[in-house]
């Protein structure tokens, strides 16, 4: 299982996907790890020092040596501990799984965040995009249980917003976004994606997330 005596810690932030997907990685890959909650209002010592160009979570910190950026720490964690792979082995195959994983970051998401916080004269034009994107990882998935075939990979793992936050928020938001009429296959691999008993302990609470998105919608 590589370094399992080796010690591992994340500074993270509960509500963020972003960091939850470092937590996922870690608790699919059975790697125990002491968890720090920073709160970005007032930043920790640790925190600007392991990162100091982003200042921002999530950071892994194995044996001492600080890691930024969720995609490159999920990765790191595949290539450190080398059970319940996360990445295909083949190179086509891999590549493009980081090419989903990128595309989510720097399409996909925006999108959905934007059709859920937009104010009332640009909620049209970001809900569309929003179904745009959401067609296009829908398009993705195939006929496949997980983007990972069989079992979850990186590809899952980077969804996460899509799997668990989307619905929180299009409630609050009152849209209808991900739903099983409008994306029967990817609302499928979301209702798999939250019921995978490691995924499912690994999530933040429903209702707390949900609370905590509802105030700050009010604001």
């Amino acid at each position: 299982m590589g370094s399992g005596s080796s010690e591992v810690r994340v500074l993270g932030k509960w509500a963020s996907p972003f960091s939850n997907r470092v937590e996922l990685a870690l608790k699919l890959k059975g790697v125990t790890y002491e968890y720090s909650e920073e709160d970005l209002a007032n930043k920790s010592d640790d925190l600007l020092r392991y990162n100091p160009v982003h200042k921002k979570v999530p950071i892994l910190v194995h044996n001492g040596n600080p890691l930024a950026e969720s995609l490159i720490i999920v990765e790191y964690i595949d290539e450190t501990w080398n059970n319940n792979p996360l990445l295909p082995q083949h190179p086509y195959e891999r590549a493009l799984a980081r090419f989903w994983a990128k595309t989510l970051d720097d399409k996909i998401l925006p999108a959905l965040w934007n059709a859920c916080w937009s104010d009332e004269k640009g909620r049209e034009k970001a809900t569309e995009e929003a179904i745009e994107a959401l067609e296009i990882l829908q398009e993705a998935l195939k006929e496949k249980r997980f983007f990972g075939g069989e079992s979850i990979g990186l590809v899952d793992v980077a969804a996460n917003f899509i799997g668990y936050w989307v619905e929180i928020l299009q409630e609050i938001a009152g849209l209808k976004l991900l739903t099983l009429e409008k994306f029967p296959k990817l609302y499928k691999w979301s209702q798999e994606f939250v019921n995978h008993p490691v995924i499912k302990e690994g999530l933040p609470p429903r209702d707390q997330l949900f609370a905590f998105f509802k105030a700050s919608a009010k604001k």
